[in-house]
């Protein structure tokens, strides 16, 4: 490999717990959810070039300005003024869309690549503001590990994080509109008058989520389920193999789930190696520490 390549891995994330707690002013919603990086994750191979190219294999995946990866590099390439391109090669594990956070996942590598392949100085506070620009999952990825997110998603703080060694994700093959979900949405919290006491509730259960006795929450599932019945037969599914938790992850369409062990998880995913448009990822959560080594940070 030349001296001038290098890879990177770009995790996908779950979400222990996701609450839409109202509108915001600026026409966005208030959330207030937990973030956990997973080791599914794609990878992203950088090297020099006079312009600026993306290629996947995957035609399903946009290789123009409508990636977030092209995205990434214009905004931080107009940034810094910076003369040469880059040649940056996706290789597409983390179903999109699925609710795991792939786009902006490759957006936030993106950012550590080519700060790398570029030679760009900038503090941890610029690059947070510069990668809200390109979508609200993308600061978390900035951080890894188990995070609280509120505001649009884009005010983390750091958690201890969670460790999980038997987790599976599934993925039906439909795709799920973020804004119809959104539209769709039917939680007391939207009329409240209180959006500050609301959220304050919300962090303080976010950051006393217990894996093994909490009620695992997203407010999405009850749209998304009218809108797409087969994402909630995943779940009724995974619920019959006796998973310990099952919840959707971001807006769907992955549905993710906690087994007691290694050989329970075993035998859900060969159970279901019988769902063939049904995609399938044993997993494990990957920390803050693990996650900032293997990006070299």
């Amino acid at each position: 490999m030349a001296e001038n390549t290098f890879t990177l891995p770009s995790f996908a994330k779950i979400n222990w717990f996701l609450r839409v707690l109202g509108k915001r002013p600026d026409g966005f919603h208030e959330l207030c959810t937990v973030f956990q990086t997973v080791s599914l994750h794609d990878n992203l191979t950088f090297s020099k070039h006079n312009e600026i190219v993306l290629i996947c294999e995957d035609k399903k995946i946009p290789t123009d300005e409508k990636n977030l990866i092209i995205k990434a590099a214009l905004e931080l390439k107009q940034k810094f003024n910076i003369k040469s391109g880059a040649k940056i090669h996706l290789e597409k594990r983390i179903p999109a869309p699925g609710g795991l956070g792939g786009g902006s996942s490759n957006a936030a590598t993106t950012f550590f690549g080519l700060i790398k392949l570029w030679r760009i100085e900038i503090d941890f506070a610029e690059l947070l503001e510069t990668g809200k620009k390109i979508g609200s999952d993308v600061p978390f990825f900035f951080f890894g590990g188990t995070a609280l997110g509120t505001g649009r998603g884009t005010k983390i703080l750091p958690l201890d994080d969670f460790t999980e060694n038997h987790l599976l994700i599934v993925t039906p093959n439909v795709n799920v509109s973020t804004a119809e979900a959104f539209a769709r949405l039917s939680v007391p919290h939207l009329t409240n008058k209180s959006p500050k006491s609301i959220l304050q509730i919300c962090r303080n259960e976010a950051q006393t989520l217990n894996l093994q006795h909490s009620l695992l929450i997203n407010d999405f599932e009850s749209s998304v389920f009218k809108i797409e019945p087969e994402i909630e037969r995943v779940k009724e599914k995974l619920l019959e193999l006796r998973a310990k938790h099952t919840l959707l992850s971001g807006s769907g369409a992955s549905v993710f789930a906690i087994f007691e062990s290694r050989s329970r998880l075993q035998f859900a995913f060969d159970e279901l190696k019988t769902k063939q448009t049904w995609r399938k990822f044993v997993v494990r959560t990957i920390s803050r520490r693990e996650y900032r080594g293997l990006l070299n940070l």
